[in-house]
């Protein structure tokens, strides 16, 4: 019985990291599923996109974490520190950003973003 339970555990813990997608597999479906932020806000979790817009503001002093905006509303995204500390981003600055949509449970949908570039 408690092989099976950790059986039971270990595979209840493990499933979601196996059918993750990979961010090169992100990435790929992001080239080419260019969207709104209205409309990734209604997109499934894992989805990749591209979304191009403005930096709003950094949500804290060396957070990962900015507003986005476009068109159509504004989002959370979640830019890993060695990406926007090299950019050096800052309000207003308009970005095209490739990511995956982070649906939560418990709080709204964000972007985990993998590349991010400053476009004039």
């Amino acid at each position: 019985m408690k092989k099976y339970m950790l059986c039971s555990i270990l595979l209840a813990t493990s499933s979601s990291f196996l059918w993750a997608k990979t961010d090169e597999a992100i990435l790929a479906e992001a080239k080419t599923n260019t969207v709104t932020v209205a409309q990734a806000q209604t997109l499934p979790d894992e989805t990749g996109v591209t979304l191009n817009g403005k930096i709003v503001r950094q949500l804290a002093t060396q957070s990962d974490e900015f507003e986005f905006k476009d068109k159509t509303g504004s989002i959370i995204i979640e830019v890993d520190d060695e990406q926007w500390k090299s950019l050096q981003l800052k309000a207003g600055d308009k970005v095209r950003i490739l990511g995956e949509v982070d649906v939560h449970s418990d709080q709204p949908t964000d972007i985990d973003v993998i590349q991010i570039e400053r476009v004039k």
